[in-house]
């Protein structure tokens, strides 16, 4: 479980540990480009896990770790300077990472999930909107949840600032970047 930023490795009863499943697994962002378009991509390298405590929603918490190098947008020259030093710089920052610090619930199956989001070397607090989609069981006997979640960011706030004035007015990227991951997590023995 995570504690402010420090990380504490135990269970306790009522708490339940979730590995996130890569493979049915999402982490999409959209970002405007020339002001009027949008640009869809994903990252298809993510791991973490979702401790759950029951007894105490608040001592639950979120760790996932994303590969910079796996972001795809469908256009190799477009991921190519992603990676570089004008964004991502995937050399210096193989990763993106979020640990959360406090889990709240809001109504019904919905959440509020805070913590530590770090992009290319910075780290900010931010809070995704989250679902608790559902709990089952797969063809291999393995107890599976599903979550969804959203935050909006300003890219800029990670040191992300990399644009070009366009001859027609505005900017090539913009600056805010919508975040949606739809999880799915197997239970750990």
């Amino acid at each position: 479980m995570v504690v402010g930023t420090q990380v504490v490795e135990r269970t306790v009863a009522g708490e339940t540990r979730w590995a996130v499943d890569p493979a049915h697994s999402e982490v999409e962002f959209a970002v405007k480009h020339m002001m009027f378009s949008t640009v869809t991509g994903r990252f298809s390298d993510v791991s973490g896990t979702i401790v759950v405590d029951d007894a105490s929603l608040g001592r639950s918490s979120v760790r996932v770790t994303i590969g910079a190098a796996s972001i795809d947008t469908r256009d190799e020259k477009r991921d190519a300077h992603l990676r570089s030093a004008d964004f991502f710089d995937v050399d210096r920052f193989p990763t993106l990472t979020f640990a959360s610090t406090w889990v709240e619930a809001v109504a019904g199956d919905r959440y509020r999930v805070t913590g530590d989001l770090t992009i290319h070397g910075v780290t900010r607090n931010v809070t995704l909107g989250t679902t608790f989609n559902g709990e089952g069981v797969n063809p291999w006997g393995q107890a599976v949840r599903g979550y969804s979640a959203e935050v909006t960011i300003n890219r800029k706030d990670f040191g992300l600032n990399w644009n070009v004035a366009l001859e027609a007015g505005g900017v090539l990227v913009g600056d805010n970047v919508k975040i949606a991951l739809d999880v799915q997590a197997s239970r750990e023995a």
